[in-house]
């Protein structure tokens, strides 16, 4: 069975969206986190090692992070096609955009929000601008991150677009807010996520 440790809108809604996109039986337990307002403690249940979500339990693995998990569950449903496998097309841009979420696009757009200056060759990821014209480029050249087929580089990578227009971190381009609509409106995405605005 899989086990998703969750918290009601934090980032482990996109692990609850990607196994409803996946159609597969799984089943929650929601935690406790810490939250900003110093509210909240680590919850012993949870096997996230810092106490975060999202943090997934299968058949005695334990995946923590939403990149990982989301990779872990693509490959492990390789015919449900909501990512590519190994030895398939575009599996590198697809493990690239898994993973630039929280390696670059989070801290990117929170180094902006907090005044803190970019420090060229210092840091891990670009500055905010950069990153928001990728992502501008990217997909004014198709409907979905990969292509023209929709995948968990969406509801990763493109989830944590929608979260960012929705708080004004990210500008607001006609590319961008067609593509938060595009996935916004899908069924998995709604009956998570519910209204998202």
């Amino acid at each position: 069975m899989l086990t998703l440790f969750h918290k009601p809108k934090t980032r482990s809604n996109s692990i609850m969206w990607l196994l409803e996109e996946l159609g597969v039986p799984y089943e929650t337990k929601e935690v406790t986190i810490r939250s900003m307002d110093g509210s909240g403690a680590i919850d012993p249940a949870n096997p996230h090692p810092h106490g975060k979500v999202p943090a997934l339990e299968h058949d005695g693995n334990r995946v923590f992070e939403t990149g990982a998990i989301a990779l872990y569950l693509t490959d492990l449903f390789p015919e449900k096609k909501l990512g590519p496998v190994p030895g398939e097309a575009l599996r590198g841009e697809y493990l690239s955009w898994l993973f630039y979420r929280s390696g670059v696009l989070e801290p990117a757009l929170m180094m902006r929000r907090l005044g803190v200056k970019h420090m060229q060759g210092a840091m891990g990821w670009a500055e905010a601008s950069e990153v928001e014209t990728v992502l501008n480029e990217t997909l004014a050249l198709r409907p979905y991150i990969l292509g023209d087929s929709f995948s968990a580089a969406d509801i990763v990578t493109g989830g944590g677009i929608v979260y960012l227009l929705r708080f004004k971190m990210l500008a607001e381009t006609p590319v961008l807010t067609e593509y938060a609509q595009r996935l916004t409106s899908r069924p998995a995405f709604i009956k998570v996520m519910g209204d998202h605005t």
